[in-house]
């Protein structure tokens, strides 16, 4: 599409998709990037997690697909633009958004995240929000399963080490004590779950743009990012 200016109703209609693993920037990027080309956004991994969040709250055993397919059938959830370029998440009734990022979701949610009843619910949800438009969709399928004809698909992607860090200093800044290795074993165990699984695993899209982020900052990520989505704006 280089070269191809999109008409208006085009514009509105764009999809992009940013994929990547755990703590690779994509929420943080993802939104900064989707406010400053003026599109909605959504962080499909909150979804997941929230799933993750109402199976361990009811008492699920979360390696049970089958009482996590049942648990997530009979949650009742939202998700609605925040006041800040970002989404919350309602559970039953109940924003839970805050409790998302507990090490116990980060423990469980590869396991929800890999059941088959689990992805259609979210997809489901996750395509009829896709077919509004003018949105930057992020999570770990979007460009291989959920849109693939987005125009535009980013993979980002960045070591366990540098991810483990980044999540480590996110717990300091908070005041959580967590040690930096502990946070590592989670990040590389989810990983591999992620990217093992049968049901859409963890890949760049054939199409994909891949940017590492190791050495980039955030603002060069983004910009990186804004460049990109003008070759097809």
């Amino acid at each position: 599409m280089n070269g191809y200016r999109l008409s208006e109703t085009e514009f509105e209609r764009l999809t992009i998709a940013i994929d990547g693993p755990a703590v690779s920037g994509k929420s943080s990027v993802g939104k900064a990037f989707a406010s400053r080309i003026g599109y909605r956004f959504l962080d499909t991994g909150l979804m997941y997690r929230a799933a993750t969040w109402n199976a361990v709250q009811s008492g699920v055993d979360v390696n049970n697909s089958g009482a996590v397919s049942v648990a997530a059938e009979q949650m009742q959830f939202s998700v609605v633009d925040d006041n800040h370029g970002g989404n919350s998440i309602i559970v039953n009734g109940e924003d839970v958004t805050a409790q998302l990022h507990s090490t116990q979701v980060d423990d469980s949610v590869s396991a929800v995240a890999a059941v088959g009843r689990v992805r259609e619910i979210m997809v489901a949800e996750q395509r009829r929000l896709a077919g509004e438009g003018g949105i930057v969709m992020v999570g770990r399928d979007i460009g291989t399963v959920v849109i693939p004809d987005a125009p535009l698909k980013i993979y980002l992607t960045a070591t366990a080490r540098t991810r483990a860090i980044r999540r480590h200093r996110d717990f300091l800044a908070e005041g959580n004590e967590v040690e930096l290795e502990d946070i590592l074993r989670s990040m590389e165990r989810r990983d591999l779950m992620d990217s093992s699984r049968d049901d859409s695993p963890l890949r760049p899209a054939d199409d994909a743009r891949v940017v590492d982020t190791d050495d980039l900052s955030f603002d060069q990520v983004v910009d990186h990012l804004t460049e990109l989505a003008k070759e097809i704006l």
